[in-house]
């Protein structure tokens, strides 16, 4: 079994040497991972200082003029609250910690205003916590590690902290865990994750805080620690049930034989934070970072926040931004939809059919338009949650299928990339869903987009008002980027599809979870400014078994018994819809793709080959707040 000195040392080699380290060996460095890499150095100060010292001058460097931290989308301020505690941990000056923590306590959560909203859940949308990004929804993950920053700081008496405490044990459960931010949507009650229950956990250790959730949030993280296998589950309960006292038996060893599995999944590459977490949490018991239940007296002060600002761009910026957006408009003047159009539907009995010679038939039809020989071939299947009774997502059998297509036509290389919006921990969703074990079988490698290296790009679709877009490496270098979602149907959208996919192509670090930023902006001018920038090239629906009613995650399945393929991404999701028997020129995205020369979307413009629609289309149950909408615009 490795010691402590050895994975120490691993983590400090893949340190930048101009100081930081980046989610992955390789990357740019980012806040978050030297964050918890600098906590883990700490535990061997003197050894590791030389990497400690570089590490404190990249997050210096990414200092803003308002002394807060953030990512590489300059509206993600959710770093500050992890630097502000990293600098108070390792006992930097109070002149080096207290800016940024008196920045953080001026960055507020947007409160609901639509009574709409408030009424389909059951938290208080009034109380404020704080956002992923500015001009956001607050949610738990970033409140609660602000919560932690602000006590090591000595901001811990400060009303912001007590406000952002309610707002913790409002969204947590009664029965036990905390998710991202919703207990109920639609009158469907979501389920608890591990990581925000442990950091939630962390953020109420205070003494003379008695409250039923917590003990039930402590209930319910000892449960998953002991059946779990999964690295990053297993340190932040360790970490969490620590400084309440609680132990799981065993849990260390647990804690090693996850990273030696992980190491050996050959599907994944290193990543910085969980081995920092594995160093934290193996040392827990005797030398804890964020064990705040020993702090003093002056820990506990109420500090002042600063006067709000809100970063503005550089005049250059701002005369260069303007200048693109002439030229955007400009380009959506001359732009054209496909001139062909044309969408394959191949029947298919299950999943346990001959896949791969299905597609490849239908590929017959692409491959002059999309050829695969040669070329990096990145796969975007979609992984929101993994439920063993919920059909959500993307079945592993077609995304095997898809990759043996890849290996036959001559690919150069096939990537499986996603970045889901509801967990953090992609790599829990690939290998509880099934999907690790086609990698493993493949030899493919796996990318988390969610902590894959931003790239910003000019924004094409200006639906959103955003002028630029932050995507990541690994999908703007895709020679081919293949669209591969489960056919469902959507509580806000009406579908998600091909087009609806492509959030998870969008990083977290950059817009949050659930893509906050994303959704604020609107879901439907979201998806076709996504889809305008970077537009797929050939799009597979899994519509062998899909999803009807509460759709992306609560609805119920719907065998159809169909594969969908097309160049045409808004094509593709117009016969999805047809098969669903919804008029896909009701459904808003559709008609803004349309409007904006994304695709064809009329019937009698899109060119059918194989199954008629009208031989496989059954009628799709919806939500009644969506069919009541949907019939006021068909009516």
């Amino acid at each position: 079994m490795p010691s402590l000195d050895t994975y120490l040392d691993e983590l400090a080699g893949v340190a930048h040497a101009e100081g930081g380290w980046g989610y992955e060996p390789g990357q740019p460095s980012q806040p978050e991972p030297t964050c918890l890499a600098l906590l883990a150095l700490s535990l061997q100060r003197e050894r590791f200082a030389g990497a400690i010292d570089g590490g404190l001058r990249f997050l210096e460097s990414r200092r803003a003029a308002d002394d807060s931290y953030r990512a590489s989308r300059v509206e993600a301020v959710w770093p500050t609250a992890q630097v502000v505690f990293t600098l108070s941990t390792l006992g930097l000056s109070p002149e080096q910690v207290l800016p940024g923590a008196s920045r953080l306590l001026a960055f507020k959560g947007e409160t609901v205003k639509d009574p709409d909203v408030g009424a389909c859940q059951d938290i208080d949308v009034k109380l404020v916590g704080w956002p992923w990004g500015e001009g956001n929804f607050s949610w738990v993950e970033p409140t609660a590690w602000a919560i932690l920053a602000l006590r090591r700081a000595g901001f811990g008496h400060n009303e912001r902290v007590g406000e952002g405490t309610k707002l913790l044990l409002d969204r947590a459960f009664d029965e036990g865990g905390i998710n991202y931010g919703n207990r109920v949507i639609f009158g469907k009650t979501t389920e608890p994750v591990p990581t925000p229950t442990a950091l939630m956990l962390l953020a109420l250790q205070v003494p003379g805080i008695d409250h039923p959730r917590i003990a039930a949030a402590l209930g319910y993280l000892e449960q998953t620690a002991a059946v779990t296998d999964d690295l990053e589950h297993l340190c932040w309960a360790k970490l969490a049930l620590e400084v309440h006292g609680r132990e799981v038996s065993g849990i260390a060893e647990k804690i090693h034989a996850a990273r030696e599995t992980r190491l050996a999944s050959r599907w994944l590459r290193l990543s910085v934070m969980r081995d920092a977490l594995t160093c934290l949490a193996l040392t827990a018991n005797a030398n804890h970072p964020f064990n705040l239940r020993t702090l003093g007296p002056a820990s506990e002060g109420s500090g002042q926040a600063a006067t709000p600002v809100k970063l503005g761009r550089p005049i250059g910026e701002r005369v260069k931004g303007a200048f693109q957006g002439f030229a955007v408009k400009a380009l959506a003047q001359l732009r054209q939809p496909p001139l062909q159009s044309t969408v394959h539907i191949a029947p298919v009995a299950d999943y346990n059919a001959d896949l791969a010679d299905t597609l490849a038939r239908q590929y017959e039809s692409f491959r002059e338009r999309v050829p695969l020989k040669g070329k990096r071939v990145v796969l975007k299947p979609n992984l929101v949650e993994y439920h063993r009774d919920k059909v959500i997502n993307t079945h592993p059998n077609v995304i095997a299928a898809v990759i043996e297509l890849c290996k036959r036509e001559g690919a150069g290389e096939i990537i499986v990339a996603e970045g889901p919006g509801h967990w953090r921990n992609v790599e829990y969703l690939v290998s509880a869903s099934g999907l690790g074990d086609v990698l493993r079988h493949y030899s493919v490698r796996f990318v988390d987009l969610n902590h894959d290296e931003p790239v910003r790009q000019v924004n094409l679709g200006r639906a959103t008002g955003l002028q630029h877009l932050y995507m990541t490496r690994t999908v703007v270098s895709a020679e081919v980027l293949i669209s591969l979602p489960k056919l469902k149907t959507h509580h806000w959208a009406g579908a998600t599809l091909s087009l609806k996919n492509l959030f998870g192509t969008m990083p977290g670090t950059c817009y949050g979870w659930p893509k906050n930023e994303l959704h604020w902006r609107g879901i439907d001018n979201s998806i076709i400014d996504i889809a305008l920038t970077r537009t797929p090239d050939l799009a597979i629906v899994d519509g062998i078994v899909g999803m009807e009613g509460d759709g992306p995650l609560n609805g119920v399945a719907r065998p159809l018994g169909v594969l969908i393929m097309g160049n045409d991404c808004l094509a593709v999701d117009a016969t999805c819809c047809r098969l669903m028997q919804l008029d896909p020129e009701q459904v808003p995205y559709m008609q803004l793709g349309q409007f904006k020369k994304l695709g064809r979307l009329r019937e009698a413009e899109i060119s059918q080959l194989g199954e008629v629609i009208a031989a496989r289309a059954q009628p799709f149950e919806t939500l009644p707040e969506f069919r009541k909408w949907y019939r006021g615009r068909t009516a």
